[in-house]
C-alpha cells in the first residue's frame, strides 16, 4: 500500500466483498508485514495465516514485531 487511503480503500473494498483476488493478497501481506493484522478482529488474522499456509502471502519479518 503506497498511502494510508489507499489502505482504507482496499479495507473498505475487502469489507463489502469488491476487492479483487490480486489487491486481496496485497492488503494481507501488508497488514501481516505491518503488524496491524494482530490488532484487528480475529478473523483477519485466521485469514492471513490461511493464505501464508497456502504460500500466497509470507510470514512477517522478524523486525515486524
Amino acid at each position: 500500500m503506497e498511502r494510508p487511503t489507499d489502505f482504507l480503500d482496499a479495507m473498505v473494498r475487502y469489507e463489502d466483498g469488491t476487492l479483487p483476488e490480486d489487491e486481496l493478497f496485497r492488503l494481507f501481506q501488508y497488514l501481516i508485514d505491518t503488524g496491524l493484522v494482530r490488532q484487528l478482529q480475529g478473523h483477519y488474522g485466521r485469514v492471513a495465516q490461511r493464505l501464508i499456509d497456502v504460500g500466497l502471502c509470507t510470514p512477517p519479518k522478524a523486525s515486524a514485531k
